[in-house]
């Protein structure tokens, strides 16, 4: 397996609003070619890009119709292999998004299963149900809405799918699909990526018995009887042996749904062949009032700390590793959701990125994060995109709301958030495309785009570098150890990590007022990094203006 990660930081493209040499208003593979200089300045080791395969962008590529095929409306194979050879000749490494818990309607698999029933040999690579009193088989939610069981009336049978209609679960209990699968991720490997981002993979394995949930919350929708399934640990083991083992350099990230502490340590203990490390998302429901996704409420910071310091003390307990990440293709910005985008855009920008990139694991950055980049605060339901933001629409108007309302709600909680056009400079569409951008870029791209950043001696750019070079010359802050402080305070997050000859201190002020800080058992040392010019401390004490964050060096208190 491979050791050299703990200092790298990964870099994720979403390739539709990344850049568009072909003035069709879609991102594309050599736009990513065309911005790797961008990417080396900044400094990142690894580009993961989200799907780029063969796919009706039912789910904007997480419906794959042909796993082995590029979607020519990025490109073509020989683009991707121009753009793999130039990545690796840049030092930096490449990794795919994989999605193997469901496959498009589209999919030949699926397709020669529906015209043959249980006569074609793809029938079982799905999740197939006779009706149940008439009804679905069981009363499991899709995660987009609705039933997660759809009816085949010449089957006369319904088929599982946990996400859109049209994304079909593949049956992991079948080993002819669990072969097939590897032996697609092989061609993958073979051509010379780095390893996959794995699309919500702790949910391959389903109970077998199809129980009902009660739908007594929104979380129990079923969830429970597929997360983290029966046979989860077994699959990913023997995708290991079947795929990673053959590769062992090989950088495999697994994306997880709803997932435990306790799982994912077994996930990523290197003594489990799994694994290198996982995504949790408990984080990102903070701002989520009883579970709801679709409502409006300010952050809870002390849940917030309360979910850092256990998944990072879990982890660490376990041998495990985290994926640090505020932001990705699934999430609104983070700036404009845990911070200040209007009245400190720098601060809290730079205090929310030392809060990840000084903790135990790898870290994530989102394209245009590095930037600064903020929700899009759409003013009409036309400019959105994504399905589920365009079914919670519908649904939350069903639901009481008015078409106002709704609207203000997408503009928190919409994926399209931070789906937009990634902002290179003060040109028309950002510089994106010289044509029609197939979703709106957001309106402040003339004050928020990478050229005016980059002419910048202090910008939000410099301070990532400024984090990126640090994990790769400080032992403390790539493989050092976590330890909560301040972890009662009550608007700043704090946390030290150590080695047996260095001792650093973490604390990020999450709020626009000053904050006070005692540290009764160290002396302050060194300022290593502060998004601020000032830092007002006496020799254990500090105060932290608004939103301000610094990693100082400590000794122990005498």
């Amino acid at each position: 397996m491979m050791q050299t990660f703990k200092n790298k930081t990964v870099y994720q493209i979403y390739p539709k609003s990344f850049f568009d040499t072909t003035g069709n208003g879609i991102g594309d593979i050599q736009g990513i070619k065309a911005k790797l200089p961008y990417l080396q300045t900044l400094g990142v080791d690894i580009l993961w890009l989200t799907p780029i395969y063969v796919s009706p962008q039912r789910d904007n590529g997480y419906d794959i119709a042909d796993y082995k095929q590029i979607d020519p409306l990025f490109g073509t194979m020989a683009d991707f292999e121009a753009l793999l050879n130039d990545v690796n000749a840049r030092g930096m490494q490449l990794i795919m998004d994989m999605v193997v818990n469901h496959t498009s309607t589209d999919h030949a698999w699926f397709q020669d299963a529906l015209a043959k029933g249980p006569e074609s040999p793809y029938y079982d690579f799905y999740i197939w149900r006779d009706s149940v009193n008439g009804a679905a088989p069981t009363n499991w939610q899709s995660k987009f809405g609705g039933s997660a069981w759809e009816y085949v009336p010449h089957l006369q049978q319904y088929y599982l799918h946990l996400f859109d209609v049209t994304q079909a679960d593949l049956n992991w209990e079948n080993p002819k699909l669990r072969a097939a699968i590897y032996e697609m991720m092989r061609f993958w490997m073979e051509k010379g990526i780095a390893g996959f981002r794995l699309d919500v993979v702790n949910l391959l394995s389903k109970d077998q018995a199809f129980p009902n949930d009660t739908l007594a919350t929104p979380m129990a929708d079923g969830r429970k009887f597929y997360t983290d399934g029966p046979r989860i640990h077994e699959h990913l083991q023997e995708m290991h042996t079947e795929v990673f083992a053959h590769y062992p350099d090989a950088f495999t990230v697994g994306e997880m749904s709803s997932t435990t502490i306790e799982h994912c340590q077994r996930y990523t203990n290197p003594d489990n062949h799994e694994l290198l490390m996982t995504f949790n998302f408990h984080h990102l429901k903070v701002d989520y009032p009883n579970g709801e996704k679709w409502a409006i409420a300010p952050f809870d910071f002390q849940q917030l700390k309360k979910l850092f310091y256990d998944w990072q003390l879990g982890m660490q307990a376990g041998n495990g590793w985290n994926a640090l990440f505020w932001c990705n293709h699934d999430q609104p910005r983070a700036i404009s959701r845990f911070g200040d985008d209007q009245k400190y855009p720098y601060e809290s920008a730079t205090m929310l990125a030392l809060a990840i990139h000084g903790m135990q694991g790898t870290p994530y950055i989102y394209q245009g994060e590095e930037l600064g980049m903020t929700n899009a605060y759409y003013t009409s339901i036309d400019q959105y995109r994504d399905v589920e933001a365009l079914n919670a629409y519908q649904n939350l108007q069903q639901k009481g709301y008015t078409s106002e309302e709704a609207l203000a709600i997408l503009q928190v909680k919409s994926r399209d958030n931070s789906r937009t056009p990634m902002q290179w400079n003060t040109t028309k569409n950002a510089g994106f495309t010289s044509g029609t951008p197939w979703i709106p870029v957001i309106a402040n791209y003339e004050t928020i785009n990478a050229e005016t950043v980059l002419q910048q001696p202090q910008s939000i750019f410099s301070f990532y570098q400024q984090l990126l070079q640090l994990r790769k010359q400080s032992q403390a802050i790539s493989e050092g150890s976590f330890q909560a402080v301040v972890a009662d305070h009550p608007t700043v997050y704090g946390y030290i990590r150590a080695t047996p000859t260095e001792k650093l201190v973490v604390l990020c002020n999450f709020y626009g007022q000053e904050s006070d800080v005692i540290l009764p058992d160290f002396e302050i040392g060194e300022v290593i990094v502060n998004n601020y010019v000032e830092f007002e401390h006496t020799r254990q004490a500090c105060k932290l203006q608004p939103y301000q964050a610094v990693l100082i060096r400590v000794n122990e208190a005498v």
